[in-house]
């Protein structure tokens, strides 16, 4: 029978995600000579060729994309068995390690972290707020438990590696200065705004959800500012100097600035949750979803105009 070795796979999977056996190296705390050594091993033991010269890189065989295919499933339930461990030794006691995007930290894990405080308070919620990329380098490297992030900017469905869990289809609204002569309307269309000046980040993902959700209403939005902060795109618009997307769940409320909900199709953004493949089972990750879900559950019907 081929001999498995977890270490060795778990560097295989690594190489795989990161690309080079440097930045293996550097992801997994060792140098790139015992890299090398420990996959030159594994090959051994498996008795087939896993990588193979490409410049001068290596990249991964079919056999070691196979191998990978395994050992997926190997590493989830690896998981399930830790989860099944904790479930025996702590009922739904323990620590849930959470990594989230700035604006989902008060809008859902606060009142999540509220609600299990009342009805599991033998579970302790350990909250690191992350920028989606990093959210899911954060969870794959097993320093944090579930990612909060955006659908756009979560791995696929199909990712071997992880289970996502839809929370939240959270619309965009325009913040528009009060003295706006559109201010005072109860619905607008995104393509009324295509001459106005717009404030947006210049990179990440509300800058390329801005750009998105202008474009799919006919035209590209004139950036007039740059900011990525709440407060500070919020001030703009306070003093006239443009317009802005915001998400109702982000939302500031400033006295000189109107929020206005589009029409007919309010662009929205979508917020999921992820997990390790196999770790679900963990009763305590299991509760703090739940209290996710009904923390959703709750924006949204707080954030309905009807």
């Amino acid at each position: 029978m081929t001999e498995w070795d977890i270490k060795k796979l778990q560097i295989l999977r690594t190489l795989s995600e990161r690309g080079t056996v440097t930045a293996t190296a550097q992801a997994l705390l060792m140098t790139p000579s015992a890299v090398s050594q420990q996959l030159s091993n594994l090959a051994k033991q498996v008795g087939v060729p896993l990588l193979e010269a490409h410049g001068r890189r290596v990249r991964l065989t079919d056999a070691a994309h196979l191998v990978l295919r395994h050992a997926e499933a190997v590493f989830a339930q690896l998981e399930r068995a830790d989860a099944e461990l904790a479930g025996y030794v702590r009922g739904e006691a323990g620590e849930v390690r959470v990594g989230a995007f700035s604006t989902a930290v008060p809008a859902l894990v606060v009142p999540a972290v509220r609600q299990l405080r009342a009805a599991a308070p033998g579970i302790e919620v350990r909250v690191r707020e992350a920028e989606a990329a990093e959210a899911y380098e954060l969870l794959s490297g097993g320093e944090v438990d579930l990612a909060l992030s955006l659908a756009a900017h979560a791995p696929t469905a199909r990712d071997p590696k992880f289970t996502r869990v839809p929370l939240l289809a959270d619309p965009l609204d325009v913040a528009l200065p009060v003295g706006h002569p559109l201010a005072g309307r109860d619905r607008l269309g995104l393509g009324e705004l295509s001459e106005e000046a717009w404030i947006f980040g210049g990179s990440g993902p509300w800058s390329e959800i801005t750009l998105a959700a202008c474009e799919a209403a006919g035209f590209v939005p004139e950036q007039a500012h740059s900011a990525a902060g709440w407060t500070a795109i919020l001030a703009m618009v306070e003093a006239g100097m443009g317009v802005a997307l915001v998400p109702r769940m982000a939302a500031v409320r400033r006295a000189g600035v109107a929020m206005c909900t589009l029409g007919p199709d309010q662009p929205r953004r979508h917020v999921v949750a992820a997990l390790r493949r196999g770790a679900e089972d963990s009763p305590a990750l299991a509760r703090v979803v739940e209290a996710l879900r009904e923390a959703a559950e709750g924006l949204g019907r707080d954030s309905n105009p009807n």
